[in-house]
């Protein structure tokens, strides 16, 4: 996809905890369609197209149950090559009967949202066409509505469910935050996004290269609203991909001179946001 490859920064792989891996290894394999590319006891790391992997989850040793109103994930946003897979998907999940939350027409883009075993939230959406997104002093126009849910079935090529299709990629990421000013503040001067909606005083969405959004950050959990609790069900990291040495290193000198939590593991660096929220910074 335009928006999550070079030379963009872009979310990558989502790491999660999870109560059952077994039970969760069901799930994304038979209703999401991911495919397992690596296996332990206790971890999985999914894919889908057999090389890249988008999701990792994890049963911990002593997994907490997340508490209400913390930080942490709103959902991850599974983007789709096209609105015709959009339909494959769609057509899938009614089939199985699993449960959705919601299925949105947000001008850019179309999407269906439902949850996880484990209560974590996920967007599954195609975007429209770049050309019909309306821009105004660097800022993008989304809406929502119902999606047309007959119309995206329409427009689906085949009947047949061979799970995600290659091209899905990790769109974005949404957060709850405990404090939007200060999580504008360390994304957009520390990390090097843009800040293209302004929802309210709630919620905020940021973007490298003018995508609709890469992050979305809001305060639904409360203002102040705490860290969960290590090994608490949920987000654990999720991944940062940097175009280049050189802006991954003006982000990395950005974090040493605010002082922020910063170490190198493996060969990518850990840090957090002002929230607790924890970030693999790559290349």
């Amino acid at each position: 996809m335009k928006y999550q490859n070079h030379p963009y920064t872009y979310v990558g792989n989502v790491h999660l905890l999870v109560k059952d891996l077994h039970r969760s290894m069901t799930f994304y394999k038979e209703v999401i369609g991911f495919t397992i590319l690596e296996q332990t006891e206790k971890k999985a790391a999914l894919s889908a197209d057999g090389k890249t992997v988008l999701l990792t989850i994890e049963q911990p040793e002593v997994i907490i149950e997340k508490q209400p109103r913390t930080t942490g994930l709103y959902h991850f946003a599974l983007l789709l090559p096209t609105r015709a897979d959009l339909g494959n998907v769609l057509l899938h999940l009614l089939q199985s009967g699993y449960p959705l939350q919601g299925a949105s027409n947000h001008g850019v883009s179309e999407a269906i949202y439902l949850g996880d075993p484990d209560g974590n939230g996920i967007e599954i959406y195609a975007d429209t066409p770049e050309e019909e997104w309306i821009w105004q002093d660097n800022h993008v126009q989304m809406i929502t509505e119902s999606m047309d849910a007959e119309g995206v079935l329409a427009s689906r090529i085949s009947d047949t469910w061979n799970g995600l299709p290659v091209g899905t990629v990790m769109g974005h990421i949404h957060l709850h935050v405990s404090d939007l000013v200060k999580a504008e503040e360390f994304y957009i001067k520390v990390l090097g996004f843009d800040v293209v909606l302004r929802y309210g005083a709630q919620a905020l969405f940021i973007s490298t290269g003018n995508y609709h959004h890469h992050i979305g950050l809001n305060t639904w959990a409360g203002v102040g609203a705490p860290a969960p609790t290590k090994n608490s069900l949920g987000l654990k990291t999720f991944t940062l991909h940097y175009p280049a040495i050189e802006t991954l290193q003006t982000a990395l000198a950005n974090l040493k001179e605010l002082g922020a939590y910063l170490t190198e593991d493996n060969g990518s660096y850990i840090t957090q946001d002002p929230s607790g929220n924890v970030i693999r910074l790559y290349v």
